[in-house]
């Protein structure tokens, strides 16, 4: 089953939904948002993130705020951060020599929390990129501005169906 583009919804929605419905509703449903220093502070965070454009070293391209969409879970929106790596079991990018493993790298401010929501956002992203690009990918990183670290993200077979489900709900309360 595939989804219209005009039914897609935001994948940053995922973590709001995960960590709170109710946020969730009113924010994407309701259309109720304000600001406040946590997301100014986000937002000046991502918005570091994705300055730059596209950079390349060596074995290593860099593509920074890389739209993305998947027709089977009815979602797009985002990557901050997609590291391609040059590997034998890449897969081949347009304009670039070789073959390319990518690595999505999602930006949080504040620091890891006790749910799993980031990861599943995360966990979208890597299965949206899946999509487009015929590939698989095993993993990502979450860099939280507090602690300045990378937390790697293993994409389980545990998250991969939460990613499903909870996106299904959210097309059904929609």
């Amino acid at each position: 089953m595939g989804f219209k583009e005009e039914d897609y919804l935001q994948l940053s929605g995922l973590q709001h939904f995960v960590f709170c419905r109710r946020q969730w509703a009113l924010i994407h449903i309701e259309g109720q948002w304000a600001e406040n220093y946590r997301t100014v502070d986000g937002s000046i965070l991502h918005e570091k993130a994705h300055g730059g454009g596209t950079e390349s070293r060596s074995d290593l391209l860099i593509v920074r705020a890389m739209r993305i969409h998947s027709a089977v879970l009815g979602v797009s929106g985002e990557c901050d951060v997609v590291e391609f790596h040059r590997s034998e079991n890449g897969v081949a990018l347009q304009g670039r020599d070789g073959l390319w493993s990518p690595f999505p790298i999602e930006y949080k401010r504040g620091k890891p929390k006790p749910h799993d929501a980031d990861e599943l956002q995360l966990c979208a992203q890597a299965m949206c990129l899946e999509e487009m690009l015929c590939c698989q990918i095993s993993d990502g990183a979450l860099f939280y501005g507090e602690p300045r670290r990378r937390m790697p993200v293993a994409f389980t077979d545990e998250l991969r169906p939460r990613v499903r489900d909870s996106l299904a709900e959210m097309h059904d309360y929609l």
